[in-house]
């Protein structure tokens, strides 16, 4: 019966048995869209050869330092600390600081109740953050230029707003059902930084947003880069096709059980929509070796599950 439970928290991972059991249908279609996934062209952007730029991309450090390979840009989305004081992130703004990056960029998370004025605690109500030339994006966009790499420029924008799903003293915020992204995001945003997954991708089930789901099909970013749900961490190509709106109305279903499953018919049209665009995405790719154009996302949580350690390697993205 161990293997039928429903997991301790929202944010560890269900046993295969219990997310088979609770919905076939659902199971179905993520091993089906994740085999496809596998088979199709990356989505990640290809690099110049002649210049290529290197993001090393982290979050969730929870106030512990790690040891992080050097690149042109290190970006962090967010949990610098635990309790979100002053003194915490700023120990963690001295440790960005002194790693050789070129650029930093920087979000908060949940845990970093400092930059939320709504959740700061009362002793730091007069302090500040010196950010020693680290870019600090909230609600904000910025614009790095290389002129080492062929003076290429390179867009990004940040924002640290979660679902609720926590007490109070949890950073910036709002409840579930409210849309807090719409028309947020600048269209020529080249790399998004969102502490928050959207939702159906690397967000464990749906712990992300929809309605930053919905932005980011309007943007269609080249990365987005996010944490925040450490069990979700990985990296997955979205390729903004009818194959993928489809898979996200299945997982966006209640779980119904077996039954249920067995006679929506509605939703296996849409198990048939995933296989037909993914078959048609590997035989571009694969057979005619085309390039298909997407976006590549990355749960970049170096925290391991719930272990308070730092286990999950930076993840590094040529473009």
């Amino acid at each position: 019966m161990l293997f039928i439970n429903p997991p301790p928290s929202p944010f560890e991972p269900p046993s295969l048995l219990y997310h088979f059991v609770s919905s076939p249908l659902r199971f179905l279609i993520q091993c089906i869209y994740r085999l496809f996934l596998f088979f199709r062209d990356s989505a990640i952007p290809q690099s110049d050869p002649t210049s290529p730029i290197r993001l090393v991309c982290i979050s969730d450090t929870h106030t512990k330092k790690a040891t992080i390979p050097n690149g042109d840009v290190l970006i962090h989305a967010g949990d610098l600390a635990n309790h979100g004081t002053a003194a915490e992130i700023q120990e963690q703004v001295d440790w960005i600081a002194s790693l050789p990056h070129h650029h930093k960029v920087l979000i908060a998370g949940n845990h970093d109740s400092f930059f939320d004025p709504r959740s700061r605690h009362a002793p730091d109500v007069k302090s500040s953050i010196d950010f020693k030339g680290i870019h600090y994006l909230q609600h904000s966009s910025l614009t790095l230029s290389f002129p080492e790499s062929s003076n290429r420029q390179i867009n990004f924008y940040g924002a640290p707003q979660i679902p609720e799903i926590g007490p109070q003293e949890f950073a910036f915020q709002y409840p579930r059902q409210q849309d807090t992204w719409s028309d947020t995001i600048p269209p020529s945003t080249d790399i998004l930084i969102t502490h928050t997954p959207p939702r159906h991708h690397l967000d464990l089930h749906g712990l992300g947003c929809g309605s930053l789901l919905k932005e980011v099909w309007r943007v269609r970013p080249k990365v987005h880069v996010f944490g925040h749900v450490h069990a979700a961490y990985g990296r997955e190509s979205a390729f903004w096709d009818e194959g993928q709106r489809a898979y996200e109305r299945v997982c966006g279903r209640e779980k119904a059980g077996l039954l249920t499953d067995l006679f929506d018919v509605f939703a296996w049209l849409d198990v048939v929509r995933v296989a037909w665009h993914g078959i048609k995405g590997v035989v571009w790719h694969r057979i005619w070796q085309g390039d298909e154009k997407g976006t590549l996302m990355i749960n970049v949580s170096l925290t391991y599950r719930s272990t308070g350690e730092l286990r999950n390697p930076p993840q590094i993205v040529d473009i």
